[in-house]
């Protein structure tokens, strides 16, 4: 941000969308200090963030687009526990809530990247999910960076609680996954008796 100032900051947030592992929770409210400083204009990092947002998604759905249903059912096929009828319900789900999974996704650490992937799976028109993409990462992305702006020098207490928000997700993901491997493990042993 400091060499590329606004566009910076967008290109820090395409990266985040494509290594989850950046967190925008740290770079959203670090432009919106340095914008309260004066150093950026408010406007310009909450535009051009939200371009990130967006180069980054276009990345991810066309990679999950390149993928296909196809040779997604192929690769899931060959993972144990997982059936290809698990697959199609999935796929049936986001074709019925694709928009809203799109919009929210965005505003949810770790998935605000990979819900991309079956946007593009599925081939989500590219229109309506930049749309959706677009108005959910401006939203989280202007929480943020106000959040910074306002905070001004205590900016950092948005990433502790945005980094309680991301561990309270990334549990939850650990006990469905956790759910479904010994539910499946569970009716594989009473088809099997």
């Amino acid at each position: 941000m400091e060499t590329l100032g606004a566009p910076g900051a967008g290109l820090a947030i395409a990266l985040e969308n494509l290594f989850p592992p950046l967190p925008s929770e740290a770079i959203l409210p670090l432009a919106g200090f340095t914008a309260a400083r004066g150093d950026l204009s408010l406007m310009a990092v909450l535009i051009w963030t939200t371009i990130g947002s967006v180069v980054g998604a276009i990345a991810l759905y066309a990679i999950g687009a390149m993928l296909g249903e196809e040779r997604m059912m192929r690769l899931a096929a060959k993972l144990p526990l997982i059936k290809l009828s698990d697959i199609e319900k999935t796929q049936a789900w986001f074709a019925r809530h694709g928009r809203k999974t799109v919009f929210f996704g965005r505003m949810i650490p770790i998935f605000r990247s990979l819900i991309s992937i079956p946007a593009g799976v599925t081939r989500m028109p590219v229109a309506t999910f930049l749309l959706f993409t677009t108005l959910g990462s401006a939203i989280w992305n202007t929480v943020f960076v106000l959040a910074g702006y306002y905070l001004g020098e205590n900016w950092t207490i948005v990433e502790d609680y945005a980094g309680v928000l991301s561990n309270v997700v990334i549990v939850l993901v650990v006990v469905a996954v956790g759910w479904f491997v010994v539910s499946r493990i569970r009716r594989r042993d009473k088809v099997t008796r």
